[in-house]
């Protein structure tokens, strides 16, 4: 089964054969005008191969095409950001798609996170993540591998106990007090963020409700070593690649970063969404 990314690049390869053969040039003319190798030509007029912004130009203007640049420079924006649809990632379960992540956390030395309405995965207790994935899993209409994605969550964590890596997390107090999976779980959930506070591999801010914000507490993202940011909507996740999307995340971080609460005021924070479940 093809990726999103995969039919993506397909699309933008048909697009640079349509000009291609609009101008009237075989495979090996067009190769032998910008001195590429003839597989170059083949490789990206089949999804083979992405192009570059100077690849675009390049064939821009040698099929006569200068108006087309733009569209195709628009497509290839689109293609770096790799749409993943869940109704596609999930056709397997929950499990592959924690495995995924793992995958990619596993290579990333630095990784800041912001979250909103949940408590991030890294730091979820068994009993938080089986009440999500049971609930994912029934509005998706997805298998229910629940017991297996719940295990595969749980070795993500394993990285909070090596050295190297390090988790930047910050999260707007509304998330402490989102009621999943009821009041048992989600005491032992907040129980389980304040022992995370002090761990040396973790920055733990909150953003409090009664900081005042010059921006609003948008939607939330994960950043990798600043190569690459992941935004999850309800259909899709999304990884943005281009260097002005990445800029744009990395300073709403920052912003973030310097409004949030940290060491003790995040400790009393927790405190008190824990204290209002009363026992």
């Amino acid at each position: 089964m093809s990726t999103d990314f995969q039919r993506a690049r397909e699309a933008l390869g048909a697009r640079l054969r349509e000009l291609r053969t609009e101008a009237h040039l075989t495979h090996r003319e067009l190769a032998a005008g910008l001195s590429w190798a003839h597989s170059k030509i083949s490789k990206l007029e089949t999804g083979k191969q992405t192009a570059s912004i100077a690849d675009l130009e390049a064939w821009a203007g040698a099929t006569g095409a200068p108006a087309a640049l733009p569209e195709l420079k628009n497509s290839l924006r689109r293609l770096e950001t790799h749409y993943r649809s869940w109704r596609r990632q999930l056709v397997g379960g929950h499990k592959a798609v924690q495995e995924a992540a793992l995958s990619e956390e596993e290579q990333a030395q630095t990784i800041k996170v912001y979250e909103t309405s949940v408590i991030p995965g890294i730091f979820q207790t068994p009993d938080y993540a089986r009440h999500l994935f049971t609930h994912s899993a029934r509005l998706r209409r997805s298998p229910r591998d629940v017991e297996d994605a719940v295990r595969a969550r749980m070795r993500r964590q394993d990285a909070l106990y090596q050295r190297g890596q390090k988790y930047r997390v910050i999260i707007w107090e509304a998330a402490l007090y989102a009621m999943m999976g009821g009041p048992e779980v989600m005491a032992g959930q907040l129980d389980r963020l304040a022992g995370i506070i002090g761990l040396s591999s973790v920055t733990l801010g909150v953003l409090p409700f009664s900081t005042a914000l010059d921006l609003t507490p948008k939607h939330g993202f994960w950043i990798h070593d600043e190569r690459n940011v992941v935004v999850e909507t309800l259909s899709a996740e999304m990884e943005l690649k281009d260097s002005e999307d990445i800029a744009l995340y990395l300073r709403l971080w920052d912003y973030y970063d310097q409004t949030a609460v940290y060491g003790p005021a995040a400790h009393r924070a927790i405190a008190r969404a824990r204290h209002s479940l009363g026992s």
